[in-house]
């Protein structure tokens, strides 16, 4: 059942839906299809023409996404402090310019300079999107379109996939010529490799679209264009409404809140036995795991009005990080149990993105077909994450659904196992089908579960910093799919497997732990007497599921 909205809402959440979220997930789709592209640039002979070895190419993913985890907590305060429109859109353009520039790669030093400078430039671009993502939704809101705004992951492998059909249609190396005398720029006859076209025509496309960001990204809600003025009044208010449920904020609330619109994503805690020094805030107990951003932090700021009335806060000023936040979160074993998990069921997402296409060439398909036939895998992998991110946020629980998702990508991956490494192909593509339809699911839930379960400001930053190292799985994916193990893959395939395997077990475990301690907060309360905690360490919170 979804939630009624006042005519006013309706059309500020209609509206942001279409001037907003396509925007910012084709600057996702791009960022994702600049970091994958090697993939479909080697199955169409880069490393052969360019005068490396294989491996290079390899070393070159790993060395991408060490950077890239590295960098990423500077990358997002960068981002924070510059703005969304100003930071995202220099850093595209930054990166699109080097992702052209790896046409004219020669040498292992040039493409491991590039690809790290890549990274670095990469960095903040998904937290700072997130963020920003989140200044214009509440917590009811945000999740479903995070969903849509992640599996553009997913869209950009099928896109990258039908671009490089086309790019290596209309361009054709020519596959039996020897290297020495086919180096870069040009083929003999004077046209380019078609792995040039691809990385020049991506690199222009990111940077032409980068462009636009400088003058389509508002601040914040209140100053959306596409909203009139007292539209963009009312969206900051909702937001505000939302995430500081303890001002009494002026404006229209949703028409119709029930718990299970929400799924029971707010749940006011029983008036006694309770703390002492209690405040209206602490009344408000997350239930579910749903929808608000690492990011939301960030609308602590504080407005002075002019009346002298308590300060308001306003959507999208800086937020304070104190020591405490940095220690809480630093001792949380939830957050670093979840990073463990998040490295291991992120390998097969992050290493299909980028391997799909030798994959398949390794199963026997043309370097064309090969290309074309990573659309659907993960065209599938995008609609069920949609699918499944959908009926979460109705459901109002997390785990139950991250199990589905790693349990389909399992399933996959022990049916690639098993089946032969050739005569079987057909099965093996249905089996990767399989495989990619589970790959995207767990972490943007894993997010949602993160941001919805760490009622403190500082402390969610610091604990949606400490997940985005899940993408350390680049660099095991970069080691894991070494040429050595081509054409089959049959080793890192029954990694990935155990990988993924021990990420399932790790989430049961995870979700029994959780309700384990909620009984015994419940069963505290029961006779509380004790000393006041904040945010979701108060033992009047319980997790959500």
């Amino acid at each position: 059942m979804s939630a009624q909205y006042d005519p006013q809402t309706a059309r500020i959440l209609r509206r942001t839906d279409l001037y907003l979220l396509p925007f910012l997930a084709l600057l996702f789709l791009l960022n994702s299809l600049d970091r994958s592209n090697i993939g479909n640039a080697e199955s169409a002979g880069f490393t052969r023409y360019a005068g490396l070895q294989e491996s290079d190419l390899n070393d070159a993913v790993a060395a991408f996404f060490i950077a890239f985890v590295a960098l990423q907590p500077v990358g997002a305060a960068l981002g924070k402090r510059a703005g969304a429109g100003r930071w995202v859109g220099s850093v595209m353009i930054g990166w699109g310019v080097l992702t052209a520039a790896t046409a004219w790669v020669t040498t292992r030093t040039q493409l491991m300079v590039l690809r790290v400078c890549i990274g670095a430039l990469e960095a903040g671009f998904y937290p700072t999107t997130v963020f920003y993502l989140s200044l214009f939704y509440t917590r009811y809101e945000f999740a479903r379109r995070l969903g849509w705004f992640f599996g553009q992951y997913a869209v950009a492998g099928a896109f990258g996939g039908l671009v490089s059909y086309v790019v290596i249609g209309l361009f054709p190396s020519t596959p039996d010529t020897d290297t020495e005398t086919q180096q870069p720029p040009h083929t003999p006859d004077g046209r380019w490799h078609s792995y040039q076209v691809l990385f020049v025509l991506e690199g222009l496309l990111t940077i032409a679209v980068a462009a636009t960001t400088f003058f389509w990204l508002p601040t914040g809600p209140g100053s959306a264009w596409w909203l009139s003025k007292p539209e963009a009044e009312a969206a900051e208010r909702r937001v505000l409404r939302d995430r500081f449920p303890e001002l009494d904020l002026p404006g229209e609330e949703l028409a119709d809140q029930r718990d299970l619109e929400t799924g029971g994503l707010l749940y006011t805690a029983p008036a006694s036995p309770s703390p002492p020094n209690s405040t209206r805030r602490n009344e408000y107990v997350h239930r579910s795991s749903s929808s608000q951003s690492s990011a939301d932090s960030d609308a602590s700021s504080l407005l002075l009005p002019k009346d002298g009335a308590p300060a308001i806060p306003s959507v999208g000023g800086d937020a304070a990080l104190s020591s405490l936040d940095i220690f809480s979160a630093l001792t949380d074993w939830h957050i670093w149990a979840l990073l463990l998990l998040n490295i291991c069921f992120s390998v097969p997402a992050t290493a299909f993105s980028i391997f799909l296409p030798l994959v398949l060439k390794g199963l026997g398909a043309s370097t064309l077909s090969a290309n074309l036939l990573t659309v659907p895998p993960f065209l599938l992998g995008a609609a069920s994450l949609w699918t499944v991110s959908h009926y979460s946020d109705q459901a109002g629980r997390r785990m139950p659904f991250i199990l589905l998702g790693l349990a389909i990508n399992l399933a996959g991956l022990l049916a690639v196992c098993a089946l032969p490494s050739s005569g079987a192909f057909l099965a093996r593509y249905l089996a990767l089908c399989i495989v990619l339809a589970g790959s995207f699911i767990a972490s943007p839930l894993t997010v949602a579960w993160l941001s919805g379960n760490i009622e403190a400001p500082g402390k969610r930053a610091v604990a949606l910093g400490i997940n985005g190292w899940g993408n350390l799985a680049g660099v095991v994916a970069g080691y894991l799919f070494e040429p050595a193990y081509a054409p089959g893959y049959e080793w890192p395939m029954r990694v990935t497997a155990g990988l993924v395997a021990f990420a399932t077990v790790g989430y049961g475990a995870f979700w029994w732990a959780l309700v384990r301690e909620n009984a015994a907060r419940r069963k505290t309360m029961a006779g509380w007497a004790g000393t006041p905690r904040e945010g979701d360490e108060r033992v009047s919170f319980t997790y959500g599921l």
